[in-house]
């Protein structure tokens, strides 16, 4: 029912019409008059940010003031029209909207204004107790604690400070009036490109270097509909991986429910290593031969192909990785986006040489070359957006590629490697070997025809891995490794606590914990510790647990069973050392999947976690303010180097975390998570990996040899100048 509120419909929105005749509909049929209260809209900024952030095709919002202005009058024709349905609420500072409005109503006053106190009161004491006119007036005013009312005064500051605010304009005596009170329908008429032409849309926002890639608005019926069934769809075949062994299929299952076969794996042997190496070597030269714009085309079709597959894409994310819908979309954006990064920085690193002159004379070319062949091995937790960053990096240097992905995730990788070789990568060129670490990967880089490998996964597999390249004979190559991290955050006495809770929930939470960047340790300031906690485990209690294929879900399982085992044993550890903060009960629904309840747990010390924690458990440490040198020290102590969050308002306290801690990644009061190419290259020191970082202007460079060609021009063509001048010519 409608009993005790009312609606609030932002103009600036461009549904803001259609929502009201929806309202309409809903109202007559619950037989009541809805109170309605029309604004211009407060959030503009964000709505654009978050807009070029998913990727859509355009603005859910107006992006001139004068569209706003004419959909708040259309509004309010349509709040008249539904008389029976709203009681119509108009909340301005515009005395041209309220003419506007004053003008649509005609003889009705059942209808009232809406001002802020301590504005408005000279325009509205022209129109309030007016026997003429003589409409309601509301005065509003915000309630609260300093900490809320603040940010509320000085948005409402800055929106009427701003430009085009009628509130601004009305004040400048060198405005005309004519100017001032002109007609919106009759401005924005005369403009012949409506958008604002400033404002790139979310496709454009990289300019010529590439394209943004494409997202889908998952608030939108119309998108989610025809997208849910593309996604069953693509499930409705059985999905296969591997075509290198004699083996029997492995099945996989979905680990939100094990009962639900996704498909088949024929994992390689060692006659399959060893012919996938043969095929690979061979292959090489000639791709190396190729120009890189060549290559760098090969990656801009896959990026296009998987936009156009993003449902199989989706579905294989959410049944055979167990991620949420929301978070299997930005996978594939990262996906898209690394396959056009790398093609963008190849054509303008690899195509060509750069020159050099020296003092006296000699000329110098630099240019970049593939090694041979690299070995590309990836993990489970994006095993899309991470095994297309590594593979297209060292297919566009000009290397030939065998590609290792987790035994888990092997549906994920055929897809990708189908795409790309769709997208005109020879097969011999790229080959997928899925199978057991311990036997494909370890005779993968032992082999010494293998130039490099690239690595994400566990520090141990790293260890591993170094040491079997160390063992073998022959040249040195590099090993590009992203490895685990002990990621904290710092919350000082000044953070925001609600912005502390949500970007604490996200990073920590989010895909279940399973992201090499989620936040494991939190360290908060006493001061503050009790009340932020509290809000924590409350935040916490919100959060949905079940089936990642529904958009309710907010965290889905964790990767397969022995995870599962391990994520519980180290709750029931934490639980004996710390002071639980809140563990949530798992639905009933969860009970044939590897689902782990999120957990929080005070604890003393960080070294008392000895390795990561790759799952949905936060730890928390409290720190006095005189001691963050301390809480520096332990951090750093811990020898990992990937993420570390801030959250405090005082520049100086930041720059002094983040000039101390060892951390590739750094985030300030903001959450841990979602590095975006070519925006935020992603990459650890220490233990959390080699470098360079993924998705960042150097990465391609360790793909590849640079070879130097120097010429000496005096040698021949000064010389025959010098002779020249002595013949007398």
């Amino acid at each position: 029912g409608w009993d005790g509120f009312g609606m609030v419909v932002q103009a600036y929105l461009k549904r803001a019409p259609m929502v009201i005749d929806w309202l309409a509909v809903l109202a007559k049929q619950g037989g009541r008059r809805v109170p309605v209260r029309l604004v211009k809209g407060a959030y503009w900024d964000s709505e654009i940010k978050r807009a070029q952030e998913q990727g859509l095709d355009g603005y859910p919002v107006f992006t001139r003031k004068l569209a706003s202005d004419v959909s708040y009058i259309a509004c309010a024709r349509r709040l008249f029209d539904g008389a029976g349905a709203f009681y119509p609420q108009f909340a301005t500072h515009n005395a041209q909207t309220l003419a506007v409005v004053l003008e649509l109503a005609g003889e009705r006053r059942d209808f009232e204004f809406q001002r802020l106190h301590g504005m408005g009161e000279a325009l509205y004491g022209e129109v309030v107790g007016q026997e003429t006119l003589g409409p309601a007036c509301r005065i509003y005013a915000p309630v609260g604690s300093h900490e809320s009312l603040l940010p509320y005064l000085v948005r409402r500051l800055l929106e009427n400070g701003a430009n085009s605010s009628f509130v601004n304009r009305i004040t400048d005596e060198a405005l005309p009036v004519e100017e001032i009170a002109a007609d919106p329908v009759a401005r924005l008429g005369d403009i012949d490109h409506k958008p604002h032409p400033r404002i790139l849309l979310p496709a454009s926002l990289y300019g010529a270097a590439r394209v943004n890639s494409r997202g889908i608005d998952l608030s939108d019926r119309s998108r989610l509909e025809p997208l849910a069934q593309a996604m069953s769809e693509a499930l409705d075949k059985p999905l296969t991986a591997g075509d290198g062994g004699a083996g029997v299929p492995r099945p996989i299952h979905d680990p939100a429910d094990r009962r639900r076969l996704i498909g088949h794996v024929v994992e390689a042997d060692t006659e399959a290593v060893d012919a996938a190496l043969d095929r690979a070597c061979n292959a090489a030269p000639g791709w190396a031969a190729m120009a890189a714009g060549e290559r760098a085309d090969c990656l801009d079709r896959a990026a296009d192909l998987i936009e156009e597959t993003v449902a199989e894409a989706l579905a294989i994310a959410v049944r055979e990785a167990g991620k949420t819908i929301p978070d299997a979309l930005a996978e594939v954006r990262e996906a898209v986006d690394f396959c056009r990064y790398y093609a963008s920085r190849a054509r303008a690193d690899f195509a060509g040489a750069a020159t050099l002159t020296g003092p006296t004379g000699e000329s110098n070319r630099l240019s970049l070359h593939g090694r041979g062949v690299f070995v590309c091995i990836s993990p489970w937790n994006f095993p899309l957006a991470i095994f297309m960053g590594q593979v297209t990096a060292a297919l566009v240097a000009g290397n030939a590629v065998i590609a290792k992905p987790a035994e888990q995730t092997p549906l994920m990788a055929a897809y990708a490697v189908r795409l790309l070789h769709r997208a005109r990568v020879p097969q011999d060129v790229l080959v997928l070997l899925p199978g057991d670490g311990a036997l494909v990967g370890a005779r993968l880089v032992s082999d010494p025809r293998i130039a490099g490998v690239a690595f994400t996964g566990s520090t141990e597999t790293a260890w591993a891995i170094n040491r079997a390249l160390a063992a073998r004979e022959g040249p040195i190559i590099p090993l590009i490794a992203e490895t685990g991290g002990q990621n904290a955050m710092i919350v000082d006495s000044s953070a925001l606590p609600e912005q502390v809770v949500v970007d604490v929930l996200a990073s920590a939470f989010g895909a279940a914990g399973q992201r090499c960047s989620a936040l494991r340790v939190l360290f908060i300031q006493a001061d503050v510790a009790p009340r932020t906690l509290a809000m924590i485990s409350g935040a916490m209690d919100e959060l949905r647990i079940g089936d990642p294929g529904l958009l309710a879900t907010d965290i889905g399982p964790v990767i397969d069973e022995p995870a599962k085992a391990m994520l519980e044993a180290h709750g029931e550890r934490m639980a004996r050392l710390g002071t639980e903060i809140n563990r949530l009960a798992l639905p009933a629904e969860t009970a044939e999947g590897s689902f782990v309840s999120p957990m929080a747990f005070e604890i003393d010390r960080i070294d008392q976690l000895t390795r990561e924690v790759f799952g949905p458990i936060l730890h928390v440490i409290r720190y006095r303010a005189d001691r963050l040198d301390e809480v520096i020290e332990a951090i750093n102590g811990t020898g990992y180097g990937l993420t570390l969050g801030i959250h405090s308002r005082i520049d100086e306290v930041v720059d002094y975390i983040s000039t101390r801690v060892r951390a590739g990644n750094i985030y300030v009061n903001r959450n841990m998570i979602g590095a975006v190419v070519g925006v935020q290259p992603f990459g650890g020191e220490g233990l959390s990996g080699t470098g360079p970082k993924a998705g960042g202007p150097r990465y391609l460079n360790r793909f590849a040899n640079e070879r130097s060609f120097s010429t000496d021009t005096t040698a021949a063509g000064g010389n025959a100048s010098l002779l020249s001048l002595e013949e007398g010519e």
